[in-house]
């Protein structure tokens, strides 16, 4: 394994550096978000033009950039360090590798490189407050329940009585970008009880029936919105035979990569502007950052960043431990944002400085995709950590078995035990 970056990444990383150094202020991000498509068109465009970033993990033949998903997750920690608002996560993390893994190749061919060029965005919008389930970040659910289970709420999905496709009823809350998305992933339950199953479905942002409303949320830089089906029409993903829960975990451990990668960019520049702010502010006639309390809790974010960073850089190497990379990273960004406002005295959570961005970015996102104990436990569910080691080892062998099973031997008729044996003698020594 070489863990060591290419040209091309360190290039990727050095030119977005440049680029949102000079566009994303926090002036300028805040600017953004009060926008109705909540975040800089004109910014994106440019991101999408010169750089190619939603279409870095998209196939040359679809018009992309043909990278691995791990300079996706590069890409994303550069992002994460000014809290960029943009549909790249919505986008690039969550729906091109849905149609990727899901559609036809009509649908592959039509919509994979407007989505990779940025003409097109896209959102991905499930039932309810589960997300994290859908993706399969904090737990697994084979029969699909979030998505309605058959039951009043969710988004029920039935096919048209003219054989013109499909219809879908109901409501999604929490869509990232789903106010400004041209194209709507949507998950639905079909089937009733008899063939309960979930699928996903394709919308278009000017399908009749389909009503959205921004949401006030928390972390303004990542915009929501809650989405109304009444009777829309609507194109199925795929088949009806299709995978639609294992794409949704495979997708849900790509994403952690980007996550934790956008995490751990957040929580170093929090830490990079608290170290420079400490520095500064003199107080009894000289700067607080040369207190030795202060030393002390800087050094251990210095840490517990770096730790983090070490654990998102592995799991752009290997996806399957993007949940526990995740779990580390939000961590680490929740630690280093509550203690860069605490340090940063009575101006840390005021309106007009942007360390409260930074609090309310961990906060965030440990709603959407977390919250920590939950990622590390399925975690530890998957690598068996607490699994019951005689079930892991399975049926004894016959003779063993015997063994085991048998009674012990009675007193009566079980060999006498051997006397104990003597002490050694002791030498006599000469003072």
């Amino acid at each position: 394994m070489d863990a060591a970056f290419t040209a091309e990444q360190d290039e990727i990383r050095r030119t977005l550096r440049e680029i949102l150094g000079k566009r994303c202020g926090p002036d300028e991000v805040k600017a953004a978000v009060r926008t109705a498509a909540g975040h800089d068109r004109e910014l994106w465009q440019q991101l999408s033009r010169q750089l190619g970033l939603p279409g870095i993990a998209v196939a040359e033949e679809y018009g992309g950039v043909g990278c691995a998903p791990a300079d996706l997750a590069l890409a994303c920690e550069e992002t994460g360090r000014v809290l960029l608002p943009s549909p790249l996560l919505a986008t690039a993390a969550l729906c091109v590798p849905l149609v990727t893994a899901l559609g036809t190749a009509a649908q592959r061919s039509a919509l994979l490189p407007p989505l990779a060029t940025g003409g097109l965005t896209a959102a991905l919008a499930v039932s309810g407050p589960a997300l994290a389930t859908a993706l399969a970040l904090t737990g697994e659910d084979a029969s699909g329940q979030w998505s309605g289970g058959g039951r009043a709420g969710g988004v029920q999905a039935r096919a048209d009585a003219a054989g013109g496709g499909w219809r879908l009823y109901g409501e999604a809350a929490q869509v990232l970008d789903g106010h400004s998305a041209g194209l709507l992933l949507v998950a639905a339950h079909t089937g009733g009880f008899a063939r309960s199953r979930t699928l996903l479905f394709l919308v278009r942002e000017d399908a009749p029936g389909l009503v959205r409303s921004r949401q006030a949320v928390l972390d303004e830089t990542r915009p929501q919105a809650r989405i109304e089906l009444r009777d829309v029409p609507a194109e199925l993903l795929g088949g009806e035979g299709a995978d639609v829960l294992g794409a949704l975990a495979a997708t849900g451990r790509t994403a952690s990569v980007v996550l934790a990668a956008e995490a751990v960019g957040a929580a170093g520049q929090a830490l990079a502007r608290t170290v420079e702010y400490v520095r500064g502010r003199e107080q009894f006639g000289r700067a607080i950052g040369s207190f030795q309390a202060v030393k002390h809790r800087l050094a251990d974010l210095y840490v517990q960043v770096q730790a983090a960073r070490s654990a998102a850089y592995y799991a752009a190497w290997d996806p399957d431990q993007g949940g526990l990379a995740l779990a580390q990273c939000l961590e680490a960004l929740r630690m280093t944002a509550g203690e860069a406002i605490q340090l940063h005295g009575g101006i840390g959570f005021t309106w007009e400085h942007d360390a409260h961005l930074y609090f309310k970015r961990a906060a965030a996102d440990e709603l959407l995709f977390g919250p920590v104990h939950r990622l590390r436990a399925h975690a530890a569910d998957r690598a068996g950590l607490f699994a019951d080691p005689a079930a892991a080892m399975g049926p004894l062998p016959a003779p063993a078995a015997r063994e085991a099973s048998a009674p012990p031997a009675s007193p009566s008729t079980s060999a006498p035990p051997p006397p104990p044996a003597s002490p050694p003698a002791q030498e006599k020594v000469a003072v």
